[in-house]
């Protein structure tokens, strides 16, 4: 179980590095890009195998803190949607989308480190 989690948890850092990568990789004309969108998607799904893994572990698991993440993480998902909707439509009008995904992102990295 625990060679499981471990997989499960690079692939959920590398889904961090997707949105905060895909992020500042566009910082002098921001926009949201695949990377953003991708990465959020792989966020998500990750984060929700984790917990369930962790239940299964028999771990302690903050479900406030779960809960919250899972929240910020949602809203991070549905920014990246919209903006590369909207970037399709329209290329370079979504740079505010893309810096609320990456300072959320990096909101539920404090959130995971600090509570």
């Amino acid at each position: 179980m625990d060679i499981a989690i471990k997989i499960v948890l690079i692939l959920h850092f590398v889904g961090l590095a997707g949105i905060i990568g895909g992020w500042m990789a566009t910082m002098k004309a921001p926009a949201v890009n695949k990377a953003i969108l991708h990465g959020s998607i792989l966020q998500v799904v990750t984060g929700l195998i984790l917990v369930g893994l962790n239940e299964m572990n028999d771990a302690d698991v903050n479900h406030m803190k779960i809960g919250i993440k899972l929240v910020i993480a949602i809203v991070i998902l549905v920014l990246a949607i919209v903006g590369t909707k909207k970037e399709a439509k329209a290329p370079g009008s979504t740079g505010t989308l893309a810096v609320s995904a990456g300072l959320l992102a990096i909101l539920n990295v404090i959130i995971a480190v600090f509570v």
